[in-house]
């Protein structure tokens, strides 16, 4: 008889046993739905379409083509490069235009943005605090900051009747909801633009919401992660040119997220970077970063790439065009096939209303849409229950992980769904 089945496993901790890392949610059933049977125009052709996973992959030929013309250069190990000073920092100001400016001093580098958010959340609030978040959002969050912090999310409900903006009385109401649990309120945390909106917060909101944070002496998060991804640049504003204008007023309440992986597709790469106007967040994160370190061969590549402004320039120019027409296609197509999406100008997805499909406007009826578009349709869509949607029926669907051809599928795909669906 093998010892394995004479004695017990000893008991694992609290953490390993924990269900908050959220594995159980659709948004990951839908990716386990996609592995077990991909999509492949020769191979698989009646295989499950990924539109689930924002990734950005439009403009990864820039890459590719600069990378081979400059091999020699990229596999160098001759002279030490500050990444810090070459490569995110530039980039950082280079995305926003030159509109706000940030120092070398302030950034500390970290195994992407996920790394980020959670040693941030580590170093503002304690187990049992809470933070707030604004509904729709990433289903990542109740991985990233929850599970091994013990953090609480308290959401800030918001609906389509503004476009699922942010407002003070939603802001507040989440606020005490928190007291009502007896949860300190350490912080909010905003994507900006968002995701799973695909829509940038307007400059008023996010100056309500910096007078919130300061009123009630809490910390304020930006994950600006998609800011590089916006079809109308003009539109974006960083919390950082608000605490410029206002010359850093407040500031030290304030901590910036940014990676690498969406503007610039890399997502393999795991380059990440915390903000912060607070020195002693930064110095608390520097000590922190031990765990999360970006290699020194991914930090001389990229620092060598990202500080050729002639690149910079082109890549971000040449992205958002292709982005906006990938995104003008997915609209229109979905327009074709009778569904309408939350008007949106940035990111790498759609926000998909559904609702006229539901048999029953309830969570359970949003799953069973959901379960019958994965495994029958072939397309895996996130529903919005699996982002805290406050309203049923909307879908988050992703555009930039695939070809124009397998968009075309897709989008065919779902019209002869809809059409089918109706004639019943």
């Amino acid at each position: 008889m093998a010892i394995g089945s004479m004695i017990s496993s000893p008991p694992l901790s609290k953490l390993a046993t924990s269900k908050a890392h959220g594995e159980d949610s659709p948004y990951f059933a839908g990716w386990k739905a996609y592995d077990e049977n991909p999509y492949h125009p020769v191979n698989n052709p009646s295989g499950v379409i990924q539109m689930g996973l924002a990734e950005n992959q439009v403009s990864f030929d820039l890459l590719e083509e600069y990378m081979e013309q400059h091999k020699e250069e990229l596999l160098s190990w001759g002279s030490s490069s500050s990444f810090r000073e070459t490569a995110l920092f530039q980039d950082y100001h280079e995305i926003r235009g030159g509109r706000a400016k940030f120092d070398a001093d302030h950034l500390v580098l970290t195994a992407g943005a996920t790394a980020a958010n959670e040693l941030l959340t580590f170093i503002l609030a304690n187990p049992g605090d809470s933070l707030l978040v604004p509904t729709p959002y990433y289903p990542g969050f109740d991985r990233d900051l929850r599970w091994r912090t013990r953090v609480n999310i308290i959401p800030i409900h918001c609906d389509s009747s503004n476009g699922f903006q942010v407002t003070r009385k939603a802001l507040e109401e989440a606020y005490k909801e928190a007291e009502k649990r007896k949860s300190r309120v350490k912080g909010v945390l905003l994507t900006n633009p968002s995701n799973p909106l695909g829509t940038v917060i307007p400059r008023m909101v996010l100056e309500d919401i910096l007078d919130f944070v300061t009123k009630k002496n809490i910390h304020l998060i930006s994950d600006e992660i998609y800011s590089g991804s916006i079809f109308a640049p003009k539109e974006f504003v960083s919390v950082a040119e608000i605490l410029e204008e206002t010359r850093y007023k407040n500031s030290e309440r304030v901590h910036i997220v940014y990676s690498l992986s969406k503007d610039l597709g890399l997502p393999g790469f795991r380059v990440g970077a915390i903000y912060s106007y607070n020195p002693s967040v930064v110095i608390t994160a520097t000590r922190m970063s031990s765990f999360s370190l970006v290699s020194s061969q991914t930090q001389r590549m990229l620092a060598s790439m990202l500080s050729n402004k002639e690149f910079t320039e082109k890549y971000i120019r040449t992205n958002r065009e292709r982005l906006r027409k990938r995104h003008e296609k997915i609209v229109q197509g979905l327009r074709e096939a009778g569904i309408e999406c939350l008007k949106g100008n940035a990111g790498l997805f759609v926000w998909m209303n559904l609702r006229p499909l539901l048999e029953e406007r309830t969570v359970e009826g949003e799953l069973k849409l959901w379960d019958f578009i994965v495994n029958e349709v072939r397309l895996n869509i996130s529903p919005g229950s699996s982002c805290h949607c406050s309203e049923v029926g909307w879908f988050r669907v992703c555009f930039a992980n695939m070809s124009e051809k397998t968009l075309e599928v897709a989008l065919k795909r779902m019209k002869q769904f809809v059409e089918k669906k109706r004639r019943e």
